[in-house]
C-alpha cells in the first residue's frame, strides 16, 4: 500500500519542478481523509443483525468509542438481510461518511457499495469479518481467528479427556463420536474456525481416538447457513435420527457459536440427551453469549470462546481515529488475511477458552458480564 503513495509523491515532486504552476497531484484515500477537516466528521457502522447478542454489544461499544473521540457516528443494523446491507452503505455515503466500518453479512455481495466508497475517497474497515474480493479495505480489526478454532477443537479434546488442559495426553483411547459443525458459507471466518479446529482433530480423526460417525467432515458438509440455530438443530436432529441408532451415543461436537451450540444442545435435549442416564455431550462454542454461559454453569453446553468485543471496539474506533488524521493505524498482521484480491492489514486480538471452572474470573471479575446477568 505505501509505494503507490509513494510513487504519487515523487510524480508530484516531478511536476512541481517541471511546472510549477500546473496544480498538484491527485490525493490519496489518506491524504483526503487527514488534517482538521474531519474532527467531528461521520462514521458510519453497519452490523449484521440484531439477533445475535455479541453484535448488539458490538454496536454499542463502537459507538461509544467513537463518539468519545467526538465523531458522529450512524450505526445500522441490516438482520441478516443483504439488500437492508447495501442500502444501508449507500445511504452513509450519501449523507457524507467519512468512514465506513462493516461487519458485512456476506463479505462479496457489497463490491458497489466499496466501489463507491473508494470514489469518495471514503476509508473503509472490516470489523470481524473480512471483505472478500474487493481492492477497495484498507485495514481489517479482528480476533486470531485460526486460533479461535485451535481453541475449540483443544477444549473439545479437553472435555472429552483426551488431552489435559496444558495439552498433554489425558489418556482416553476412544474411538469417540464427535460430530462436526461450521459456520457460515458467506462469512470469511468461518473457514479460519474451521481450519484451526481441524489442524487439531485431524491427527485423532486419522487414529481413530475421535470417529465423525455421520461420515460429515468437509466444511461444505458442516457449514450452517447465517450462523443459524435452527438450521444447527434440524442438521443435529438429522444426524441423530441417521447415524445413532441402537444406543450409540455422540460423544462431543464441535460447535463454532454459542448460538449454533443452543439449537445442537435443543436437537440433544429431544433426543433423550441432558438426563442422569445420558449427560450432554462435549459442546462447544463461542462468544460468551449469557444464554451459553448460563448453560455452561448448569453443566449442559462444555465451553465457549470468550472474545472481549469491549476491546475489539477501542481498537477499531482508534485505527479509525488515526485513519482520518491521515496517519497509518496500528497492525500486527500484514501477512495472513487475503481476501483474494489484496492482503488485507490487520490487527487481531486474543481469545479465551471459557468453561465451568473459569467463567466467575473470565467473564464476571472483569466486568465483562454482572454476576446478576448470569444468575
Amino acid at each position: 500500500m505505501k509505494y503507490p503513495r509513494l510513487a504519487a509523491v515523487l510524480t508530484a515532486a516531478s511536476l512541481v519542478a517541471t511546472m510549477a504552476a500546473c496544480g498538484s497531484a491527485e490525493k490519496t484515500v489518506d491524504q483526503e481523509a487527514s488534517g482538521g477537516d474531519n474532527a467531528g466528521a461521520l462514521v458510519g457502522i453497519t452490523m449484521p443483525t440484531r439477533s445475535s447478542e455479541r453484535w448488539i454489544a458490538d454496536g454499542d461499544n463502537l459507538k461509544k468509542q467513537l463518539e468519545g473521540l467526538g465523531y458522529q457516528v450512524d450505526l445500522q443494523y441490516a438482520e441478516d438481510n443483504i439488500p437492508t446491507q447495501t442500502q444501508q452503505l449507500d445511504n452513509q455515503i450519501t449523507k457524507g461518511a467519512k468512514l465506513l466500518i462493516i461487519a458485512s453479512i456476506d463479505g462479496t455481495a457489497i463490491t458497489t457499495q466499496l466501489e463507491n466508497a473508494k470514489a469518495n475517497n471514503i476509508p473503509v474497515i472490516a470489523y470481524d469479518r473480512l471483505i472478500r474480493n474487493s481492492p477497495n479495505v484498507d485495514y481489517y480489526a479482528t480476533f486470531d481467528n485460526f486460533k479461535v478454532g485451535v481453541q475449540q477443537a483443544t477444549s473439545l479434546l479437553t472435555g472429552l479427556k483426551v488431552l489435559n488442559a496444558d495439552g498433554s495426553d489425558a489418556g482416553a483411547k476412544g474411538p469417540l463420536n464427535v460430530e462436526l459443525f461450521a459456520g457460515s458459507p458467506d462469512d470469511n471466518n468461518a473457514t479460519f474456525f474451521f481450519n484451526g479446529a481441524m489442524s487439531v482433530l485431524q491427527p485423532y480423526i486419522d487414529s481413530k481416538t475421535i470417529v465423525v460417525k455421520s461420515g460429515q467432515t468437509t466444511f461444505e458438509k458442516v457449514a450452517t447457513l447465517r450462523w443459524d440455530p435452527a438450521t444447527a438443530q434440524k442438521r443435529m436432529e438429522n444426524v441423530l435420527t441417521s447415524t445413532y441408532k441402537g444406543g450409540t451415543k455422540v460423544d462431543g461436537v464441535l460447535s463454532p457459536y454459542d448460538g449454533i451450540s443452543i439449537g445442537i444442545l435443543s436437537a440433544l435435549k429431544s433426543n433423550g440427551y441432558g438426563t442422569g442416564a445420558q449427560p450432554y455431550p462435549v459442546v462447544t462454542g463461542q462468544d460468551a453469549e449469557v444464554a451459553s454461559v448460563k448453560s455452561i454453569v448448569a453443566g449442559e453446553q462444555y465451553s465457549t470462546i470468550y472474545k472481549d468485543t469491549r476491546q475489539l471496539a477501542k481498537v477499531t474506533g482508534e485505527m479509525a481515529d488515526a485513519v482520518l488524521k491521515g496517519q497509518t493505524p496500528t497492525t500486527n498482521n500484514n501477512k495472513d488475511y487475503n481476501n483474494g484480491v489484496k492482503v488485507v492489514p490487520a490487527q487481531l486480538l486474543e481469545s479465551i477458552i471459557v468453561d465451568k471452572a473459569n467463567y466467575q474470573a473470565q467473564l464476571v471479575d472483569t466486568g465483562y458480564y454482572t454476576a446478576d446477568q448470569l444468575k
